[in-house]
């Protein structure tokens, strides 16, 4: 029970099972006090008043496709019983209902467990501009845990709920996305009421989904993206299901002169890795001239837009202006150097921007831009507040006032071993297509979900693993994002899981190369360690092609997976062993790799 995953998949298997849906709540407060950070959650509801909530779904109903699930909730959003501060004390107040997305998602049968922490009243990409002590980066506390929607990022990468709800003007549901390892689904301008949260810029605000995986926010979209009639900002759109991806894609990416990592060759290299897997999937790249995007983007923060910020708390202000963080309130009172003529000015140019987007999108099918551009530290933003955060949203600015739908996902890791990913952005309305192509990147990098790093529970929607297809296990050069993976894509092979060993392998880095390459080899349970692996099937006739090219001194064995499964896998032979190093304490060959 302890380790069981909250995604939705698994979820569902085991309250089909009979699983008690108070145990899962009595699991998730587990969770949160052993977490040891109490920055992620401002409130949350009482345990018993949690568990009744449970105890009232009955018996386990199907139909209702969140049913059970634990979500938690940005503390810009209003949940009926608990306060609402958008992180600012002194602004905080009871709500008499819940918003429109989150009632929406309690009739599917979720379960709320509380608000999460904020950059102040969203004004912010970093995740530390709270009052409260900020989130942990679920990878690395030194590494900011991003923001705007700080909390919900970390509670869902550290497993402590199923979802949550973020929201995202210019980034914020889907930075912390990228900084944590997880899926942050920032659906088109208008398709969740926004009725019940607290305005940031209301003509540009989403209530955005963070999860494990895509097929869980597609769900989750689905669930809340219900005709509110009291939200004038609402422009419905009906979410079918997402379907397969297509055979062959044409992705607008960056020209290499718009590409800006800000010396962070990490992150670089994430992106070019990121590419490889997009290649693999069969993609072709059309190079495209960001620099009027980019412009766009200037204008949210460096222009009039920010009025729009000033117009959601100028009565809060007028009041109150010493309990708003002094950087919060510096962004925000920006507005008063603009006039109304300014406003029209931007407006005009912003027309002429859109226009320059809704022709490029016609020569592709979706664009792909990194998710961010580097990883800030804590420590960064001690020492300058604003130049770190700015840099964050470099890839993301742009999307809402272009009226564009984006979807952030997981992809290959920096080489320093943390968490990057890849934005995938089409106009209005292109949701279903970003989740397709978004699932089958999420699955073919190898990732998994989050900080435990658990395989996305299923293939991508529409694709099915033929019944004699073989599974085997890899663990050096083949990985996903790997020098030799190619060897694998090109006989049609589909990512199936990441997942350790059992304790009871030692694991080397062989001489020779290049390429480097890695010898498993089997010891006495309790005398090896467990080694991080993927694993991926081939037809018949491919696993025979491929085992046929396989040098000494590797050859194919079963391998033993914490999974409880045995499939066929890499394992080398002793003598290879000679001028070897061991390397089994990194626990993987992308740990090796980073630290060499």
């Amino acid at each position: 029970m302890n380790d069981l995953s909250f995604d939705l998949a698994s979820l569902r298997a085991r309250y089909a099972e009979g699983l008690d849906p108070v145990a899962v709540v009595e699991l998730v407060y587990a969770r949160i006090g052993a977490a040891g950070d109490p920055g992620i959650f401002i409130s949350l509801l009482p345990l018993e008043t949690a568990r009744a909530m449970a105890r009232a779904l009955g018996p386990f109903d199907p139909s209702k496709p969140l049913w059970g699930a634990p979500f938690a909730i940005k503390d810009n959003i209003d949940l009926a019983g608990l306060p609402t501060t958008a992180a600012c004390p002194a602004f905080a107040h009871a709500p008499a209902e819940s918003a429109a997305c989150v009632q929406a998602l309690v009739d599917a049968g979720a379960l709320p467990i509380g608000k999460t922490n904020l950059d102040q009243f969203a004004t912010g990409l970093v995740g530390v501009r709270s009052p409260y002590p900020p989130p942990k980066n679920a990878f690395d506390p030194a590494i900011v845990p991003g923001g705007s929607s700080s909390g919900s990022g970390v509670a869902v990468a550290r497993g402590l709920v199923s979802f949550a709800l973020g929201t995202d003007t210019a980034g914020s549901g889907r930075v912390p996305a990228a900084l944590n390892n997880v899926v942050g689904l920032k659906p088109s301008l208008g398709a969740v009421s926004i009725r019940g949260v607290v305005p940031a810029c209301k003509s540009l605000d989403c209530v955005s989904i963070f999860a494990g995986c895509v097929a869980d926010a597609w769900d989750v979209l689905r669930a809340m993206a219900v005709e509110d009639g009291r939200d004038p900002f609402q422009r419905p759109l009906s979410f079918a299901d997402v379907g397969a991806a297509p055979p062959a894609l044409k992705l607008g990416v960056p020209r290499a002169e718009d590409l800006e990592f800000f010396g962070d060759d990490n992150a670089a290299a994430a992106w070019r890795a990121a590419l490889a897997v997009l290649k693999d999937m069969g993609a072709a790249f059309v190079e495209v001239d960001m620099r009027p995007l980019l412009a766009a983007a200037k204008l949210l923060y460096d222009g009039p837009w920010v009025a729009e910020r000033h117009a959601a708390l100028r009565a809060f202000l007028a009041t109150n202006a010493a309990d708003v963080l002094p950087v919060t309130r510096g962004i925000i009172e920006e507005a008063k150097r603009y006039s109304a003529t300014d406003a029209f000015d931007a407006a005009y140019e912003m027309r002429g921007i859109a226009q320059y987007a809704r022709a490029i999108e016609r020569t592709y099918d979706m664009l792909v831009v990194p998710s961010i551009p580097g990883a800030p530290t804590v420590a960064d933003l001690e020492r300058d507040p604003l130049t770190p955060n700015a840099r964050l949203g470099r890839w993301t600015n742009f999307v809402n006032l272009l009226d564009m739908s984006a979807l952030a996902v997981p992809g290959p890791f920096r080489p320093d071993g943390f968490p990057a990913g890849v934005t995938l952005i089409g106009p209005r309305g292109a949701d279903a297509r970003l989740a397709a192509v978004g699932d089958v990147f999420h699955a073919r990098s190898g990732v998994g979900m989050g900080k435990g790093r658990l395989a996305p529970p299923s293939l991508p929607p529409g694709s099915t693993t033929p019944a004699d297809w073989i599974e085997l296990v890899v663990v050096g050069a083949h990985l996903s994002g790997m020098a030799l993976n190619r060897e694998l894509t090109e006989l049609g092979a589909q990512f199936a899981r990441a997942v350790k060993t059992e304790p009871c392998y030692r694991f080397h880095a062989l001489a020779g190369g290049p390429p480097k390459r890695p010898g498993l080899i089997r010891c006495a349970a309790g005398e090896g360690v467990a080694i991080e692996t993927e694993v991926w099937s081939l037809s018949p006739a491919a696993f025979g092609r491929f085992v046929a090219g396989i040098p000494a001194p590797l050859g194919i064995g079963v391998i033993a997976l914490a999974d409880g499964t045995r499939p066929k896998g890499f394992l080398a032979e002793p003598e290879g062993l000679v001028g070897a190093r061991d390397i089994g304490a990194l626990g993987g060959w992308r740990a090796f790799i980073a630290a060499s």
